[in-house]
């Protein structure tokens, strides 16, 4: 499911074309969101959608995910993380897994700014660290404007998988992952000449070196290992307290289930967790219909975020929900 989910020809023909939002969230740092909007946003509640790594605002599960949620009467912005979607102009600076005040800055902008009354946000992967991360910043105390949060395929304890992606059976995504890396940094040293060091990037040939020779020391890490365990959004899980939905499968070949045991997460009262026996790394692919395509974690997340959303959030359904799976394709979804 993974190889055929990010392979598969996608069309949305009922996605209008975004219109593109830059945030400013520091002196150095720019990013850029592609947003749907309804034609009165300030009556609809709002999904920010952050993509995984070496992701962008284009990845096919973002604009699956905008079209459901555009169709059922959201607006949507899909989040461009740093430099990622060939923005590396935009910002002086790196990114890394757990830097979640980028998100945070555009939740309080859509919020102070532009009165948005309800804010929604999901990710996948990466982004999905993110999403859950933030949202345990946040703590007991979330932006009042902040309805729910979901997660696929989130990366919540980065060591784990950084060590599932050394495996040799997984030899084909971690060139991927190295390859679109290097390429970003190559991008970057054009707008940023001298800036970093790229006599390192020839010997580089894991995420793990990577980290150790840029991502690490750029943020003042001690170093990879350092890094993964303080952006992992296990360490305060514990700490969600806004209804959140989190999306695994055993058949992630880089994202080991094991973490999604641990009791700060499937013990928190908050968190519906579906640890489901098939799926892939962010694919969950089912069976078409003339109603669904049969990306079963899309449909999901949209229909969680409709059912937490409140009255006063002037959200209207526009597409109905019949016909919807409400299990994982070829499985069941267990409640670990």
């Amino acid at each position: 499911m993974t190889l055929y989910s990010w392979g598969n020809p996608r069309y949305f023909p009922s996605l209008p074309p975004p219109s593109r939002r830059y945030f400013d969230v520091d002196a150095e740092s720019r990013v850029a969101a592609d947003c749907h909007w309804q034609p009165r946003p300030w009556d609809h509640a709002t999904l920010i959608a952050l993509h995984g790594l070496n992701g962008s605002s284009d990845a096919h599960y973002m604009r699956g995910l905008a079209a459901k949620a555009f169709e059922r009467g959201l607006n949507v912005l899909r989040l461009n993380q740093r430099n990622c979607g060939d923005t590396e102009r935009l910002s002086a600076g790196l990114f890394h897994s757990g830097l979640t005040a980028d998100a945070a800055h555009v939740v309080h902008e859509l919020t102070t700014v532009d009165g948005l009354p309800a804010i929604v946000v999901a990710g996948y992967s990466l982004g999905g660290n993110l999403a859950l991360k933030l949202a345990a910043e946040y703590g007991a105390h979330p932006p009042g404007t902040l309805r729910a949060v979901a997660a696929v395929s989130p990366i919540v304890e980065i060591g784990e998988c950084v060590r599932a992606l050394e495996r040799p059976g997984n030899v084909l995504y971690q060139w991927n992952f190295v390859k679109d890396l290097k390429r970003r940094m190559r991008r970057k040293a054009r707008f940023r000449p001298g800036r970093f060091d790229l006599t390192k990037l020839a010997a580089i040939r894991t995420v793990r070196e990577f980290d150790e020779a840029y991502t690490a020391p750029y943020f003042g890490f001690r170093n990879a290992d350092d890094y993964y365990h303080r952006a992992s959004s296990i360490r305060i899980v514990e700490r969600i307290a806004v209804p959140t939905l989190v999306i695994t499968a055993e058949d992630d070949p880089f994202v080991p289930s094991l973490p999604f045991r641990d009791r700060k997460l499937a013990g928190n009262p908050h968190i519906d967790l579906r640890v489901c026996e098939h799926g892939g790394h962010c694919g969950f692919v089912g069976a078409s219909t003339p109603v669904d395509d049969g990306y079963w974690a899309e449909t999901q997340i949209v229909d969680f975020v409709l059912r937490h959303l409140g009255a006063g959030d002037s959200i209207s359904a526009t597409a109905p929900a019949q016909q919807r799976a409400e299990r994982p394709p070829h499985d069941r979804a267990s409640q670990a």
